[in-house]
């Protein structure tokens, strides 16, 4: 019997606050993130990134442009009892501020609103900075990328599409 691929789609939001501040999230392993995450069954992105952003920060948002497209294609053991994690696809998407208090979850140890020249220095992964840069460099034209993440982080393919 052959099986379908099994790949992770996820959906993450570039929140931005009057112009100028962007909603970052700190994650229970220690990276500042901005929000977003796995696409569940009977969900569309766009349901997706304002479902994870209201989860992770406590904010409401109106979605935009999507501005990246990205496949890690590595796999690699998981953790907290998870075998080994598949690839994953990754639509990353400009939204702006629509309400809320910020607030943690049980996913996050922090969120906090980040001048926007200031955010690339804090987060860690090479994998999101080179996505957040996507952001940065927004000129209509939505970048792809293909990396993996382990054992390091490698860029295997970047493009306009």
């Amino acid at each position: 019997m052959r099986t379908f691929p099994t790949h992770i789609v996820t959906a993450a939001g570039v929140v931005v606050k009057n112009k100028k501040d962007i909603l970052m999230v700190r994650t229970h392993r220690g990276g500042w993130v901005f929000p977003g995450g796995q696409v569940e069954v009977g969900e569309n992105l766009i349901q997706a990134v304002i479902r994870e952003v209201k989860e992770e920060s406590n904010i409401d948002i109106t979605v935009g442009k999507l501005f990246s497209v990205s496949s890690n294609t590595g796999t690699y053991e998981g953790y907290n009892g998870y075998g080994m994690v598949p690839t994953k696809v990754m639509f990353d998407f400009i939204c702006e501020y629509a309400g809320g208090d910020l607030s943690i979850s049980e996913e996050t140890s922090e969120t906090a609103w980040i001048p926007r020249e200031k955010v690339i220095d804090m987060i860690t992964s090479p994998a999101v900075k080179t996505r957040f840069q996507a952001y940065l460099r927004f000129d209509g034209s939505v970048k792809y990328y293909e990396y993996i993440v382990r054992p390091e982080f490698m860029m295997k393919e970047e493009r306009n599409i």
